[in-house]
């Protein structure tokens, strides 16, 4: 009896995680790359770390910085201008900035953005 209901677990635990994978993935359009984990991962991390530049260039020259500025600041940011498929751009508004992480293909991922509150926002691409 324990042996059956431990099988009937695993097949059952196997069957939600099934369903799962096949419902939460999506096959991009021709053509399109698939993002993986790890990627969006490495987008994150680029995210954190372009905010905590805006953060210091803010805390040196008392106002935040567009993307060129950073670069321009090598000492505050080290990042490239994307990530496999992902562009950067940084939006000042008059009380703090958002960055986001737009991927060049809209098939192929969501937008993930940081604003100066340092929360990563992610939106769903819009097909």
């Amino acid at each position: 009896m324990r042996a059956s209901l431990g099988i009937l677990s695993i097949l059952l635990a196997g069957g939600i995680a099934g369903y799962l994978y096949r419902t939460q993935l999506r096959a991009p359009g021709e053509g399109a790359a698939v993002v993986v984990q790890g990627d969006l991962i490495g987008i994150r991390s680029d995210l954190l770390s372009l905010a905590q530049a805006e953060r210091r260039y803010l805390a040196a020259n008392g106002r935040y910085a567009a993307l060129e500025e950073l670069r321009q600041a090598p000492e505050l940011y080290a990042i490239g201008s994307g990530r496999r498929g992902y562009r950067y751009d940084i939006e000042i508004t008059a009380d703090g900035f958002r960055i986001r992480a737009r991927p060049a293909d809209t098939r192929v991922g969501p937008v993930l953005s940081i604003d100066e509150t340092m929360r990563i926002s992610i939106e769903e691409p819009q097909h």
